[in-house]
């Protein structure tokens, strides 16, 4: 009975929140204190932070001198505390001081102090905030004809038949990462279309980066590998055909003439029918590599995805541990393994994948599912906070790391989500599902907090955090009964549905060819 009701409670929550919002977490009540304004700096990120201040003291004035200032931002601070992109903040009732080494660390600063103030934490003392992960990007598997896989919040917000489609409201998406943390994109599906690296899509995109770039936010891109031969008319993509090799050399230059600091590729290769290296006889390694060296002048990055599901593979859970140990290590130092949380295929429980902690020589990352393609589209709430932090902090038995810790201790860091924001107005499909988004965001910069902590900084009502903390359970439970993972549907992907009549419907794809469970029986 009380799994019936909290049940009822997540498929109705939605539809009671009639109210839309287009601000996101960004409705700021108005500050008391009048503030004078000093910046060091005088760039487009100032611009950025006098907006905002603005919103919550209208009758905000800008100093030129700090002394004559009781709202300092400083953005090359010596604070030995304060890494590149961390900030401290010292603030009592009449005055402020915000220390950063960047003017994107005064930014997230500044985002931070707005965030306390909203909870009625004016007073602040030596508050000191670094990212744990350098870079924080959010997924976005939107195509070129405006559609969205896995998306249930409408169009997408970059492209509208074949062309970039830069929206009026983007500063609004910009803010809301830039208040969580969150300062890279990839605009494009992981199943990418070849076309998205054509020169008027490239102009698109720099328009794109342009309007980005004040809130610290960098612009990528996925790439389909067979772009030479798809794209530029060559006999084939093999990543060791020197052909090929000045093909995408000469691609990137192009692109960083355009836009100086493009963050780099993201790619899904030899999966799900996808080409990659593999098709000529190559590694994922050479494939990866290549692409590296083409950026490495510009300082671009490859995120190379580990999710290399084929039908015909054998045991799933295996593929991606079998294919890219044998490779641990010989990745350019530009190259980190965008790896699921879990080997299957974000299901609502699995564990995670055996490739974190097992590859100990190659820069890994973690790829987690901010829309919820398994856990009921728009139409169910489920709060993922908790999900993710029962992947963050579990032990993977390699020297007692947390899979969390696996990921740290590297050159390069990253953290990434599949993206779930479309044309609605509510961005997300429901109100309740930008907790997701700001969820992700808060533990892309700092992984020890807590889901609880999370739920309860926009100060909901404790009905609401309560039923947010139980919400993936009841969903699990719903969706994945007796442990049984993919019991969903060949249409849906959320209903249970372990039968396999559906017309049309690839045998292969089914729950069946899993675990053997049907409308019969199990095993």
């Amino acid at each position: 009975m009380i799994f019936k009701r909290l049940f009822l409670l997540l498929t109705l929550l939605p539809l009671l929140t009639v109210a839309q919002t287009s601000n996101l977490w960004l409705n700021y009540n108005q500050l008391q204190t009048t503030y004078t304004f000093y910046f060091s700096s005088k760039n487009s990120t100032f611009d950025v932070i006098k907006k905002e201040l603005t919103k919550v003291s209208p009758t905000l004035t800008v100093a030129k001198k700090p002394e004559k200032a009781n709202f300092i931002v400083i953005d090359n601070s010596q604070n030995s505390a304060i890494q590149l992109e961390g900030f401290v903040i010292n603030a009592s009732d009449n005055s402020v001081k915000i220390e950063a080494r960047s003017s994107a660390g005064a930014l997230y600063g500044v985002y931070e102090f707005l965030r306390r103030c909203q909870n009625k934490e004016k007073n602040i003392k030596d508050f000191v905030s670094n990212p744990t992960y350098q870079v924080r990007i959010l997924n976005h598997w939107d195509n070129p004809d405006g559609s969205v896989e896995r998306g249930y919040a409408g169009h997408s917000i970059w492209f509208d038949g074949e062309k970039i489609s830069v929206r009026q409201d983007i500063e609004t998406y910009a803010r809301a990462n830039a208040s969580v943390g969150i300062n890279a994109t990839v605009i494009d599906n992981v199943n990418a279309d070849p076309k998205v690296l054509d020169k008027e899509i490239l102009l698109g995109v720099k328009q794109i980066a342009d309007r980005l770039r004040p809130y610290n936010i960098k612009v990528y891109l996925a790439v389909n590998f067979s772009s030479p031969a798809a794209l530029g008319g060559l006999k084939t993509s093999d990543p060791l055909d020197k052909d090929v090799i000045k093909w995408w050399t000469d691609k990137c230059n192009e692109i960083y003439a355009m836009i100086p600091d493009f963050g780099g590729f993201l790619v899904k290769a030899n999966s799900e029918g996808l080409p990659g290296p593999m098709d000529f006889g190559r590694t994922h390694a050479d494939g990866a590599n290549m692409l590296a060296k083409a950026l490495k002048p510009y300082g671009g990055i490859v995120m190379w995805r580990a999710f290399v599901y084929n039908p015909q593979g054998g045991d799933r859970a295996k593929q991606a541990y079998d294919e890219f140990m044998p490779l641990d290590g010989k990745f350019d130092d530009n190259v980190i393994i965008q790896i699921k949380n879990g080997p299957i295929d974000f299901q609502p429980r699995e564990p995670f994948s055996p490739l974190f902690g097992a590859m100990k020589k190659t820069q890994i990352m973690p790829e987690l599912q901010i829309t919820q393609e398994y856990l009921g589209y728009s139409d169910h709430l489920c709060y993922l906070a908790t999900m993710w932090k029962e992947f963050l902090d579990y032990p993977t038995f390699h020297s007692n790391k947390s899979v969390k810790e696996t990921t740290l201790n590297q050159k390069l860091t990253a953290f990434s989500g599949v993206a779930n924001t479309g044309t609605m107005k509510n961005w997300c499909g429901y109100v309740m599902a930008q907790s997701n988004w700001y969820a992700f965001g808060r533990l892309a910069w700092n992984p020890d907090l807590s889901a609880k902590q999370i739920a309860e900084e926009k100060k909901a009502a404790d009905k609401i955090v309560s039923i947010m903390l139980r919400s993936r359970e009841a969903v699990t439970n719903y969706m994945t009964p007796l442990g049984l993972h993919h019991l969903m549907g060949w249409s849906d992907h959320w209903g249970p549905e372990p039968w396999c009549d559906i017309p049309g419907a690839r045998e292969d794809w089914m729950p069946r060819y899993y675990h053997k469970a049907t409308d019969n029986g199990i095993g």
